[in-house]
């Protein structure tokens, strides 16, 4: 019962500590030299971590979101201390995470805010991050079996938060130690369904950016099935990312889904790549090219020109009715599409790699400039294909 309370009281003092909180715009909140006033009702360790509050929320009003910054990073170590030296207990797991989420949401402001050209970009979320880390190294050591005692179950409340500042700061290569981390974890199946959305949903874009698409594959469309019906904004964001690796795995998605969470962007292309439109291609990723850019998905959609080659060549070899198909006829085919610059030694080269993923069973005989493809099934079905 006990348990119960404190777990419950854990989410009242969350909440009364947010930034997200209407109390924030409380002007009677608004005071540059709280301390006396604090410590009249609270003692340490908790009158330091209310003063940081009140004095981050001053900042805010003022728009000094450096020295709120500030104030909640320092906050937020006040709180590591409390929360490490509760050994036996886990009921201010919310308020961490409260904070938490604070600190990395007012990084963020203050990165979009600096103007001066001598600020190294992302070092304040780089700051953020090693607080953020503090925190879920203090979980991690929790060796306590006890699902509802230890501090493990909040790990990946806090590996997603991590995941969001490392992505923004292109520093991919820290996810690792923290996917190992949750991967190995007995309570893996025990976290919050939302959480373990999030965490697929970024471990998937790491996989595609790996270019381990199979792996992508699975962690995205586990995003993609278990987001709510009703987070349309979430689900398009997910399929911003799934829908070139299901394409490049060779499954065509549908133009009414593409439809509904509005991303018809890709149907365009889904028809350049069907139809090995090469003119068509380049002129789509021109057109959206802003789009894929912002989406940080710009060199993976590329990569599906490579299938749009393979269409191409499928159609000249079923014009030609030949196992034997002369290097010139898929150059004459390039270049018909707009590919004037390719010569015969490119083509061969698009060809070698089509064989080399599996796209084409085949060789190249150089001796006479043909490709040879196989009597059986030369152009394999894409699905399953890396």
């Amino acid at each position: 019962m006990d348990k119960c309370w404190r777990s419950q009281d854990g989410k009242i003092i969350a909440n009364l500590i947010s930034l997200r909180n209407d109390h924030v715009t409380n002007k009677n909140l608004v005071l540059d030299r709280p301390e006396a006033m604090v410590e009249r009702f609270l003692s340490n360790p908790f009158d330091e971590i209310v003063t940081c509050h009140i004095k981050c929320i001053h900042a805010l009003h003022n728009k000094m979101y450096l020295e709120a910054y500030q104030f909640q990073s320092t906050l937020t170590q006040l709180l590591t201390k409390v929360i490490q030296n509760q050994r036996e207990e886990n009921w201010a797991l919310p308020i961490m995470y409260t904070v938490c989420l604070d600190l990395r949401l007012l990084a963020q402001k203050v990165e979009k805010e600096r103007n001066n050209v001598n600020d190294k970009p992302g070092e304040i979320l780089e700051r953020a991050a090693e607080s953020l880390l503090g925190c879920f190294r203090i979980c991690a050591a929790d060796n306590r079996s006890s699902e509802e005692d230890t501090k493990r179950i909040g790990m990946l409340t806090l590996v997603n938060q991590l995941f969001k500042v490392y992505f923004r700061i292109n520093k991919l290569h820290l996810c690792k130690p923290l996917i190992r981390a949750i991967e190995s974890s007995p309570f893996k199946e025990s976290f919050a369904l939302s959480e373990q959305i999030t965490y697929r949903y970024f471990v998937g874009r790491k996989a595609m950016f790996d270019s381990d698409y199979k792996a992508a594959d699975d962690y995205l469309t586990y995003a993609f099935e278990n987001c709510h019906r009703s987070s349309i904004k979430n689900k398009r964001l997910i399929l911003i990312y799934l829908v070139p690796v299901k394409m490049l795995l060779g499954y065509i998605p549908s133009k009414q889904v593409l439809e509904k969470y509005d991303v018809t962007q890709f149907w365009e292309l889904v028809q350049a790549v069907c139809q090995g439109n090469l003119r068509l291609f380049d002129d789509i990723m021109d057109k959206h090219e802003t789009f894929f850019i912002k989406c940080g998905i710009y060199l993976i959609v590329e990569k599906l020109k490579i299938i749009a080659y393979r269409n191409l060549f499928r159609k000249v070899y079923l014009i030609l009715n030949t196992h034997q198909i002369p290097v010139e006829a898929l150059q004459s085919a390039l270049a018909l599409l707009g590919q004037d610059d390719v010569d015969l030694d490119e083509t061969e080269c698009i060809v070698a790699n089509l064989i080399f993923e599996g796209k084409i069973k085949g060789y190249i005989s150089r001796q006479h400039r043909k490709v040879v493809v196989s009597k059986q099934n030369p152009f394999p079905s894409l699905i399953g294909l890396s």
